[in-house]
This record gives structure tokens, C-alpha cells and sequence, in this order.
């Protein structure tokens, strides 16, 4: 392929990285049940030489993460449903078509708070936050598989290792959303 202008220097092609095509329903894609959601890791930093990661989420009604605050950018596509995103204490509806973007450090959470499934395509750039997903969640079969349902002593469990865990993926989990 022939250059037409060489006025911006822009780097060779690096020839190590390769195409990456997953479908989320019968791919090599890993799905993950996390606070009772199920994430299918899309692309992850090593497909991206750490510049983002690509995450399809499952987010059942009563589903979504608590509030919490981290020092990348954050940004969600819904496919289908709505969620009740809060955004620095303040709450809104976000629907199947829309897009919201999560400044880096910025207070929020989302929640499932319709009685339908939330399917939506979550952005982290830089990349980081499916490392976090991996350690912390449970392997599930498929892209809407729940994860396993904890007991009171499990679930205290996966609160210990959440909190422990956080700083380690620049994340601070939150009381409440402010």
C-alpha cells in the first residue's frame, strides 16, 4: 500500500498484533458472573495493546454493580432495555439506543430497575477493568448465564475480596453514590 502524504508521522503497522472477531454467543469469548450480572469480555487489553477493553453486558432486573468510582474512562451503548444510571447523585433513565460516558473518577452506578434484561456494550479505556472482572467473578457458560447464587456467608465472601481487591484495578467502592 502506497503513503500519499507523509505530513503526520504516524507508526509502522505492527505486524504482532492480529484481527480479533468474537461473537459473544459462540465464540472463545469468556463469560463472567459479577454482582449478579454476567459479563462476556469482548476484547481485552492484551487484543488492544491496552488501550481499551470491550465488555457485552447482561444486566438482569435488580442487577448492576454498587456505587463506585474508578481513574479510567467509562462508556455504555445499551442494545435493549433501560437502566437508572447515577451520575454524581443525580439519576436518570438510559434506554436501548443511548450511550452515557463515565469521566474518569466520577461517583456512579448503574441499576436494572425494569423487570426486563439489560443488554449493553461497556468501554474502559485504558484497558484494566476485565483483569478486575476475571479475579473477582465466577466463569458462566454462556453470555446470560446468572452467575451462582450466594449464600450469606458467600456473598460476605465476595464483599471481602471485592474491597481487597479494588485498589489493585483503580477502583474505590463507594456507600453511596455521590
Amino acid at each position: 500500500m502506497s503513503t500519499i502524504s507523509n505530513t503526520v508521522a504516524i507508526p509502522a503497522d505492527d505486524t504482532r498484533r492480529n484481527l480479533v472477531v468474537r461473537n459473544p454467543d459462540n465464540s472463545g469469548a469468556q463469560h463472567l458472573g459479577v454482582v449478579g450480572d454476567t459479563y462476556t469480555i469482548l476484547l481485552s487489553g492484551a487484543d488492544t495493546a491496552g488501550r481499551f477493553t470491550l465488555i457485552d453486558m447482561h444486566v438482569p432486573p435488580g442487577g448492576g454493580p454498587p456505587p463506585h468510582r474508578h481513574d479510567f474512562e467509562e462508556s455504555f451503548t445499551l442494545l435493549d432495555g433501560e437502566l437508572e444510571a447515577t451520575f454524581r447523585g443525580e439519576k436518570r433513565t438510559v434506554r436501548a439506543g443511548e450511550t452515557i460516558h463515565i469521566p474518569a473518577n466520577a461517583p456512579h452506578q448503574f441499576h436494572n430497575a425494569s423487570s426486563k434484561p439489560v443488554r449493553m456494550l461497556c468501554i474502559c479505556s485504558p484497558a484494566g477493568q476485565e483483569e478486575f472482572f476475571k479475579e473477582l467473578g465466577a466463569v458462566v457458560a454462556t453470555r446470560t448465564t446468572p452467575p451462582p447464587r450466594l449464600d450469606a456467608a458467600q456473598e460476605a465472601a465476595f464483599l471481602k475480596k471485592a474491597i481487597e481487591l479494588a485498589p489493585k484495578y483503580r477502583t474505590e467502592l463507594l456507600r453511596e453514590a455521590k
